[in-house]
Order: C-alpha cells, then structure tokens, then sequence
C-alpha cells in the first residue's frame, strides 16, 4: 500500500471521530467529492494484513450504526468486497486474519433484523398474480387464464410469503454463514441504484471467482489466486445473480456476462434448481436486446419489454349487429344458389312476379312496389294497416322464404312444361 493512500485513509479516520452530530449530513454528503478515498479503502480491504484494516473496520460499523442514509449506503458499496475476503480466508483456514471483518458483517447483519424498537423484522412479499397487469404482462394477452385468476383475485386469494424473524448471530459458523451472507446481499440489492460502477464490478469479479475457484474453468478465466473450492447454497447464488443483472444493464456489461456465465456453470455443476431458472431467465432476456451498457452515467434501472396493451375488446367479438350482417348473408347466399339452378342448360329464367306488378328487388330480400304518387314502396308496406307487422324479423322471413317457396314451383312448373313440349315433337317427328 502506497503511503499516499495510507494518508488518505487516515486522515479519514481521524476525522469523523472529531465531527460534532450536526454536521454528519453535510459531512456524509461530501464523501462522495473524496475520490481518493474509496479505492485506498479498496486496498486496505484486500491487505487481510493491514495494520489498518481493524480501525476502517470499526470506521464503517459507526457509519452503518449512524443511522444516516447517505453513511449506510457508504458502507454498503463495500460489502461484496468483504464478503470475498470472508470467503476466502475462511478457504485458506486462516479465521484469525478476519475478525474484524466478520465482526463488521455480523454488526451489519444484527442491525438490519430489527426494527428501531428493537423489535424482530418480519419481511413480507406478495406473489405476482396473472390477472393484475406488471411491467412484464398484460392480463388481456393470456386469454381465459385471466378469468380464472381473476376470480381467484376478487376472493382474495393472493398469496404473501413471509420472511422472519431472523435470529441474532455473535459468530459465523458452518451452518449460518450463508444465512447471513444471503441477508447481507439482500440488503445490498436494495440499494443498487446508489452503487457505484467500483461496487458493481467488485459484484461481478467476486461472483466468477466464487464460482470457478477449484473448477476446470479457473484455468480458462486465468485466475491464479485460491485454487480451493468454495462451498455456495442456492439462495446465495439468486442473490448475487440479482446484482449481476442490475450491473448487465447500466454499464457492466462485460464483467456482467462473464460473470452471469460462471454462476450458471456453477449452479449446472451442484444443480441447484433456483438459480438455473433464475440465471437462464436473466440469459434469456439479454438476448437480442440492445443494451445500453455504454450510459454508466444515466438514469439506474433495469431494462425491461413491456407487452403492448391490447385492445379490451376483440376483433372478432359477437355483436347483435354482426349476427344481423352473418344472417343477411345467409339469405343472399340461398338466392345465389337458387339462381344457379334456374340457369340451367344456359336458359336464363326471368324474376316472376305472382301479382304480375314489376318490382325491383332490394339487398335484404325485400321488394319495392310502385306506389300510386310514382314513388316505390317495401313489400311490408303494401298494406297500410300491416306496415308495423311487416317491421317484424319474423313476419319478414316468412314473407321472403314464401316468396322463394313460389317462384321455386313456377321455375319446376316452367321446366316441367318445355320438357314435355320437347318429348312431344320428338314423337311427332319420328
């Protein structure tokens, strides 16, 4: 470590002890002008034998136990970096180069459990539901599954998952590490829009290097540090791929894939099921879609399709007016085909009329009759006192369909009457 940035860590340390309690907001606020500051406390953090590990330490619980926002998320930015050191000191059986280290995760971690009563948080989460519209569905696109869900909905029904309480922890065992390492990162994942572009590759490096230590595919990453390998639980790894799509999306993406590839080679090798659907999810939606991983100083977010708002009602929706259109075609189709028979042998067969007046026939299958002014008049309307009946659908098919009844016999009639002429002049002539 350089003496430059050994004087840039203490006179860090130095001065917060001296800050009266007014000025913690100002002074947290001007920590982000200190660009000297973080990567020297980078440094100290990877030196496990650092003379100056033990009062950063300690420097970083009193932020957290600040209570100051802008303080906690100072220390949070960290937090993958100690984890690692953790991790791998533990690898190396060395646990007495990182007591400081776990003392800090623990205070952490105690911290976050409770409540600022003391009491014992319990963290709840409602279950996405079908038939309520999210950035990644609309209800309207799934069909009859939308009804089904929706009234399920309507009988509240929707399902919350609790989480807690959580137990207090004095130190790391086997059998609670990841517990708290889990909590630890789910506590860093919600404040990922205030993390630096630093934090986020630290994310992603020490995510391949917990995946690929010990395995075959350390020597295609050419990473010569620990050989060993390190024990991970399924949880663990959702959490990491969290962060790991958060940084795929605003600027890390190299380091994000590669390290989205290393969990995934790790999770297929202990077939932990969660992390496979979470990670091929993650895999699935980057392909294809353009990135805007060159803006690391825009907006943070987490880009996402958003499925285009279909219309309520469909195209094809049965209406009255759509049977009125279906059975009006109906009938016109039973003309057609009626006029195809009268065509028979090319003999074009005139309209008969059975009261012998002309009339022009109409679309819908009524007739206009002159009137006695000149003008034309429906067929409902010959009779003054019937015009209102005549208005009927009913009355009106069967006015029309005994129409078609008689011109159908006066057509069988004609034909019969020509074949019989024919037959007979075939006889006289023999």
């Amino acid at each position: 470590m350089l003496a430059m940035d050994q004087g840039v860590v203490e006179e860090w340390l130095s001065e917060y002890k001296t800050l009266p309690d007014s000025a913690v907001s100002a002074y947290a606020a001007s920590l982000k002008d200190k660009g000297a500051l973080v990567p020297a406390l980078y440094k100290v953090i990877r030196e496990n034998y650092s003379e100056l590990l033990e009062p950063v330490c300690h420097q970083l619980f009193e932020f957290y136990r600040s209570g100051e926002p802008q303080l906690q998320r100072f220390t949070l930015q960290f937090l993958p970096e100690l984890l690692w050191s953790l991790l791998s000191v533990s690898a190396a059986r060395d646990p007495h180069t990182s007591g400081c280290i776990e003392a800090l995760l623990l205070g952490i971690y105690n911290l976050e459990i409770v409540d600022k009563d003391g009491q014992s948080k319990v963290l709840s989460f409602t279950v996405p539901s079908l038939s309520k519209p999210s950035v990644y569905h609309e209800p309207s696109t799934i069909g009859s599954m939308a009804l089904t869900e929706g009234a399920l909905a309507t009988h509240g029904l929707s399902r919350v998952v609790y989480s807690g309480p959580l137990l207090q922890r004095e130190n790391f065992t086997a059998q609670n590490r990841f517990e708290v390492l889990s909590f630890l990162l789910l506590c860093y994942n919600s404040a990922l829009s205030y993390m630096s572009s630093t934090s986020l590759q630290s994310l992603c490096q020490i995510s391949s290097r917990l995946c690929i230590c010990g395995y075959p595919r350390q020597q295609i990453r050419r990473y010569k540090g620990i050989s060993t390998r390190m024990a991970v639980t399924s949880e663990f790894l959702v959490q990491l791929l969290t962060g790991i799509h958060y940084a795929l999306c605003n600027g890390e993406a190299e380091f994000g894939s590669k390290a989205l590839d290393d969990v995934l080679y790790r999770a297929q090798l202990e077939l932990f099921p969660e992390a496979l659907l979470v990670g091929n999810a993650i895999k699935s939606t980057q392909q294809g879609a353009a990135l805007k991983s060159n803006n690391k100083e825009g907006a943070r977010s987490i880009q996402v399709e958003i499925t285009p708002t279909a219309s309520r009602i469909s195209r094809n929706a049965v209406t009255s007016l759509s049977i009125r259109g279906h059975r009006w075609k109906r009938h016109e189709s039973q003309e057609v085909s009626i006029d195809s028979e009268a065509t028979l042998g090319g003999m074009v067969i005139p309209d008969i009329s059975v009261t012998g007046v002309s009339s022009e026939r109409m679309p819908n299958g009524d007739s206009l009759r002159p009137r006695s002014d000149g003008r034309t008049q429906p067929d409902g309307e010959a009779l003054g006192g019937a015009s209102e009946v005549s208005q009927d659908h009913r009355s009106h098919d069967s006015s029309t369909r005994g129409q078609e009844v008689r011109r159908q016999k006066s057509v069988r009639r004609m034909l019969e009457n020509e074949s019989s002429g024919s037959a007979s002049i075939g006889r006289n002539q023999y």
